[in-house]
């Protein structure tokens, strides 16, 4: 049975439409991998030392679309070479519906990139295996605290701006 009120529409009619996201497309916008030390690179030696970036962007394309990309580097080194640097910059269009213009924000910079993220994290690992060493696994991200990360660190930003010296 579906819950209506006395004009016979649901709950969710009344508030709008659901909240929803479709993937329109996704994309490589850009894959870079660096093995400069070839073939000496590839020889067993000490662990690396692995420094791994994320980063997320997204542009209004039209009313309810955005482009959401997810920036991943990576940068593995020991302490005589660097072993490889990988970039990649992996995008998706998506279709945003049902969601209030004040929660648009941190939906987009959250749930898109959740979603295209495995796609992502696969490149990565083909990439660095195809590069001759073991596929490099990133973890599972955490996008709402990255978020939350980020607004806290340009809250503190425009604050020290606003300062008076």
């Amino acid at each position: 049975m579906t819950d209506t009120n006395d004009s016979g529409a649901t709950p969710q009619a009344e508030a709008g439409a659901a909240p929803g996201m479709h993937i329109l497309g996704q994309y490589i916008k850009d894959l870079s991998f660096e093995n400069p030390n070839a073939p000496r690179s590839l020889q067993q030696g000490e662990q690396p030392k692995l420094d791994i970036n994320v980063n997320v962007g997204a542009q209004q394309m039209g009313e309810d679309q955005f482009e959401v990309s997810l920036t991943l580097t990576a940068k593995a080194e020991r302490p005589d070479m660097v072993m490889f640097n990988v970039e990649l910059v992996y995008a998706g269009l998506f279709k945003v519906t049902g969601v209030p213009k004040e929660h648009m924000h941190p939906f987009v910079m959250i749930e898109c990139p959740r979603m295209i993220f495995p796609f992502a994290r696969n490149i990565l690992a083909e990439a660095s295996r195809n590069g001759g060493f073991p596929p490099l696994l990133l973890d599972p991200i955490d996008f709402a605290n990255l978020y939350r990360q980020n607004m806290q660190r340009q809250a503190e930003a425009q604050k020290a701006a606003e300062m008076p010296n």
